[in-house]
């Protein structure tokens, strides 16, 4: 059925964001609150489109009380293409690197070399590091900067390393 479907668009939402939303089977996955992650799909979208508060709503589903769930790699990787996008606004920024720290602040399930749910998180952001301290660099002082320091030290990059 879903073939059938037209696809999602919004013009606030650049393509390759909403193609990476697509890309996943979000129906077959086990969201954090016992459903199918295909309800997240609406709050991904409206995240992409910059509403704040959809990322706070991430919390019970992808991450919660300290444990990541099997949304949460798909989830960071949605999180990563829109910031990779462009610079989001700064309440959507604050709120996005919010979630992130959120998801790497969970409990570790493997080593950060291992696909475990860990591991795939601290991957995609490990990929758009440079953007972040780039970021954080042009804000020093500021909420976003904390948040990207939180982020980095999470990573176990400290502020030495790359």
């Amino acid at each position: 059925m879903r073939g059938t479907d037209k696809p999602r668009s919004s013009p606030l939402v650049p393509d390759a964001v909403g193609a990476e939303i697509a890309r996943h089977d979000w129906e077959a996955v086990a969201c954090g609150c016992g459903r199918s992650a295909g309800h997240l799909v609406d709050t991904l979208w409206a995240a992409a489109e910059g509403h704040p508060a959809a990322f706070r709503a991430l919390e019970g589903h992808a991450f919660l009380s300290g444990q990541l769930h099997p949304p949460a790699p798909a989830v960071c990787g949605v999180l990563m293409a829109v910031w990779s996008a462009g610079p989001p606004r700064l309440a959507t920024r604050e709120a996005l690197l919010w979630t992130l720290l959120s998801l790497l602040g969970t409990e570790d399930d493997g080593s950060s070399h291992e696909a475990g749910l860990y591991g795939q998180c601290a991957a995609h952001v490990r990929a758009a590091l440079p953007s972040l301290r780039r970021a954080a660099a042009a804000v020093p002082g500021s909420v976003s900067a904390a948040y990207v320091d939180g982020v980095v030290e999470l990573l176990g990059l400290g502020s030495g390393s790359s």
